[in-house]
């Protein structure tokens, strides 16, 4: 019985072209293939350079723009932060607790004594050794001997305290933040803190009987920071600001915007007014009278 004949597997045409290709890839220059596979030509790197810049202009504001946006919220905890140690103090230790705000010139050293100006707030907590106010009736200097510091001092960089347009109290976010107390003499501005360095009447708070000094001891140190905007707690947690007799206010604000160094940007309406507004981050602090909770709005 005669056997099958074998089916070749591949045409004969195919074969013959297969082999030939064999041959010319063992004819061919051993760098030319190693030069492709290992690397690109010189238009493709400078294609994907052309893409890295490009996205890297994209890009570069928005990280800046998140980190401005970072560093004045950071500014706003840490402020709620002094306010809840001062507040805390005064109820544990049944005595009064002072806040003092203090702006001083942010594009040179702290100096002694401080230099007045915009772009780095200062803030130092004190309480009354005996539980009184100490001051009584009367105004000026509450005496450093008789005052206890309570924490570090606090130093922000590239923070300004301004004086925002009020909320309309219609809602949460910023702009409808709850209104503060207008009063005949001083309009918002015994219910608030900013332009702390400004004249009357674009100034909070409006007057200021009482000041303490950092730092406080017996005796009596030098002075190196005077401070005349206060919010005082009471041994009950309540929240008073310095002036006006200190009557409970429902709500105090404190603004912040960024700045760089001593530069404040400029506002979009009521420069040196009480009612500024301004583009970019902004936030605003305000402090239950008698609760002494702290929310922040910003925007």
């Amino acid at each position: 019985m005669n056997s099958a004949p074998s089916i070749d597997p591949l045409p004969a045409m195919l074969r013959i072209a297969m082999q030939a290709g064999a041959s010319s890839l063992r004819s061919r220059p051993r760098h030319a293939v190693a030069s492709r596979a290992g690397g690109f030509t010189l238009i493709e790197l400078l294609v994907v350079i052309g893409i890295i810049t490009i996205l890297m202009v994209l890009i570069v504001p928005a990280v800046t723009n998140l980190k401005s946006a970072n560093d004045v919220t950071d500014a706003g905890y840490t402020i709620k932060g002094v306010l809840e140690q001062a507040r805390t103090y005064a109820k544990a230790n049944n005595t009064y607790a002072w806040v003092g705000f203090f702006e001083e010139n942010g594009a040179i050293a702290s100096t002694t004594p401080a230099t007045a100006g915009n772009g780095r707030l200062v803030m130092s907590v004190v309480a009354s050794k005996n539980g009184t106010n100490i001051y009584g009736s009367g105004t000026g200097a509450i005496d450093p001997t008789q005052l206890i510091q309570v924490g570090k001092l606090t130093r922000i960089d590239n923070v300004h305290l301004p004086l925002f347009a009020v909320g309309s109290g219609t809602g949460d976010t910023f702009d409808t933040r709850p209104t503060l107390q207008s009063d005949f003499t001083a309009g918002y501005n015994y219910g608030r803190f900013g332009e702390l360095n400004a004249a009357i009447p674009n100034t909070a708070p409006y007057t200021t009987p009482y000041n303490f000094q950092y730092p406080v001891g017996t005796p009596a140190p030098t002075a190196q920071y005077v401070f005349r905007k206060l919010l005082q707690f009471n041994p009950r947690g309540e929240s008073r600001v310095n002036g006006d007799s200190y009557e409970l206010r429902r709500i105090v604000e404190i603004g912040l915007i960024q700045t760089h160094g001593a530069t404040v940007p400029t506002s979009v309406s009521g420069a040196g007014t009480s009612t500024a507004t301004y583009a970019g981050n902004v936030i605003a602090l305000q402090i239950t009278g008698i609760s002494g909770a702290v929310r922040i709005f910003k925007r």
